[in-house]
């Protein structure tokens, strides 16, 4: 607990409502009633300075808060207004803004996008959207397979510290995998066995294509469960109804599925039931020690086409250099993107105008902070959160402060505005120290720290800290421990029916999050140590990072 008073008599200064500082900025053309007109900022962190953040980004002005065009420009802007405001620096070498190059795969015509399945008396159709989705990974504008034996590997996954390998002794060249979504630990809900209920990297869909890639599959197919999964059909539905974003390919990356997509249960039965076994029987198996791949008496056939394009979004990057220890940096993140469903009116205030206004109190209170930070503070608004985390991995893939000299990753993500909670909930929570460093801040409060309430969800794998762990980086994302990530209005991958602010929404929780958060940076960035994963972590830091 070292620092750990005069860490929260800061914080409690700092919180002081006294407000003292007018919104000012440069070029104000698009942005200028945003927050609202003659609004002060306090020096520390409060509702009502929170609240005007989530007002203005959730605004119409900013339209959407959508990748590209003027509702990214604006949205940069303001975030760019805003951190020149409180004083801090450009932190993407003398630049305000990180490029994010992307490419997108728009499946053409998916209302005439069938599978077709043989191997029972007649052929079997599944239709996109109502049975499965289907696109490239890879970005080919012409996709096809015909005829392509299907395997059914389980839950497709390699885990050597597991001692389990559902692709061992497989052939799977021209072939089609089918998966399981999740891991056996949820099969058999057994702590000690893929940490049970609790989601790992190896449910995660992500993994399962590109594990499918490696095992030199022509292509994957997941079936869908809505508790295995943790977000119902509509989300898959929805996600794969809209262009598909990822990195462009560069040299050296790992091969990628030319087809892919998902199954529901009942196609999965459908299908199963064409080569003549019984689906149920055989996710049984799949769940059980020294299960093998099983080739289904039965092939695969679609073709479809894609219209691939390539875009550049952008992070927004701010710095507060150090003082002492400025090369080293602890970084804060929370997406500003925002993807709205169907016709819903795009807002986005909770996923994710609540993160971004946390962020930005953050750095409202270090810019004030006596003494000044040792360390840099980095503040990172990342893009395409929505899409695949892709703001984040690109950020580091192509870091400002090497990963090496990066202390850590604080991110911020979907905040509560249901009023106070006795409790932190730390998602991922055992992983990394920065548990304690919360739990120490936590006590401050008189609050205190629990794990994850709804660990079979898989948020974890869900938000930008991901990037950073997968990397090396230690990581915390927490919020109150009374706030399911999905109660608010989003769930799944990307963000539900849009969510405008509500006047009777309660903030003080909100407000106490983002100060325990400050309150960990405040004390890492006086630190000359770096926090470790723990043992038993799925994590660590590699070896270019150790010894600091």
């Amino acid at each position: 607990m070292r620092h750990l008073w005069s860490i929260a008599m800061l914080s409690l200064v700092l919180c002081a409502c006294q407000h003292h500082q007018t919104n000012g900025g440069n070029d104000r053309s698009e942005t200028s009633d945003l927050p609202s007109p003659g609004y002060t900022f306090s020096p520390g962190i409060v509702g009502d300075d929170i609240a005007q953040h989530m007002k203005a980004l959730s605004s119409d002005a900013l339209l959407g808060r959508t990748i590209g065009g003027n509702a990214e420009q604006r949205t940069t802007h303001y975030l760019i207004q805003q951190f020149e405001r409180i004083g801090l620096q450009p932190g993407n070498q003398g630049g305000w803004l990180q490029k994010v190059p992307y490419v997108a795969a728009t499946l053409q015509h998916a209302g005439q996008t069938q599978l077709t399945i043989e191997g029972g008396d007649t052929p079997a159709s599944l239709t996109f959207g109502k049975d499965m989705v289907v696109g490239t990974l890879d970005e080919q504008e012409h996709s096809s397979l015909a005829s392509s034996p299907l395997v059914f590997v389980g839950y497709g996954i390699d885990a050597p510290g597991e001692h389990w390998n559902d692709y061992t002794g497989t052939d799977l060249k021209g072939k089609t995998v089918i998966i399981l979504v999740n891991d056996p630990g949820w099969a058999s809900q057994d702590p000690s066995f893929f940490r049970g209920r609790e989601y790992t990297y190896f449910g995660r869909w992500t993994y399962k294509f590109e594990e499918a890639a490696r095992e030199g599959a022509a292509a994957a197919f997941i079936v869908h469960d809505t508790d295995a999964a943790g977000y119902p059909w509509e989300v898959v539905q929805n996600s794969w109804s809209r262009p598909r974003l990822d990195l462009p390919k560069v040299a050296g990356d790992p091969r990628r599925l030319p087809v892919a997509g998902w199954l529901t249960t009942e196609a999965a039965r459908q299908l199963f039931a064409h080569a003549g076994v019984d689906f149920d029987a055989l996710k049984r198996q799949a769940g059980q020690r020294g299960f093998t791949a099983v080739p289904l008496n039965a092939t695969l056939s679609v073709a479809f086409d894609s219209t691939i394009t390539h875009g550049e979004s952008h992070n927004v990057v701010a710095m507060l250099n150090g003082t002492k220890r400025a090369d080293e940096a602890v970084v804060y993140s929370a997406h500003w993107d925002h993807v709205a469903d169907n016709d819903a009116a795009p807002r986005g205030t909770v996923d994710n105008a609540s993160g971004v206004a946390g962020l930005l109190e953050i750095a409202e209170a270090f810019a004030h902070r006596a003494p000044k930070p040792h360390r840099s503070i980095l503040f990172i608004a990342t893009t395409m959160d929505e899409n695949g985390l892709l703001g984040s991995r690109y950020y580091v893939a192509n870091p400002v402060v090497p990963l090496a000299r990066t202390v850590a990753d604080i991110n911020l993500d979907m905040l509560p505005v249901d009023g106070p909670a006795s409790a932190l909930a730390v998602i991922g929570f055992g992983q990394s120290q920065l548990d304690d460093y919360l739990a120490d801040a936590a006590h401050s409060q008189r609050r205190k720290v629990t794990p994850d309430i709804a660990p079979e969800k898989g948020f974890f794998f869900r938000s930008d800290q991901l990037s950073f762990a997968r990397a090396g980086v230690p990581v915390l994302y927490a919020r109150s421990a009374a706030t399911q990530p999905d109660a608010a209005p989003t769930g799944g991958d990307t963000a539900g029916p849009s969510d405008a602010f509500d006047e009777r929404w309660n903030l003080s929780g909100m407000v106490e999050d983002v100060r325990a958060l400050f309150m960990v940076g405040s004390r890492l960035s006086m630190e000359d140590t770096y926090p470790q994963w723990k043992p038993g972590s799925d994590y660590r830091r590699p070896e270019s990072m150790q010894g600091l």
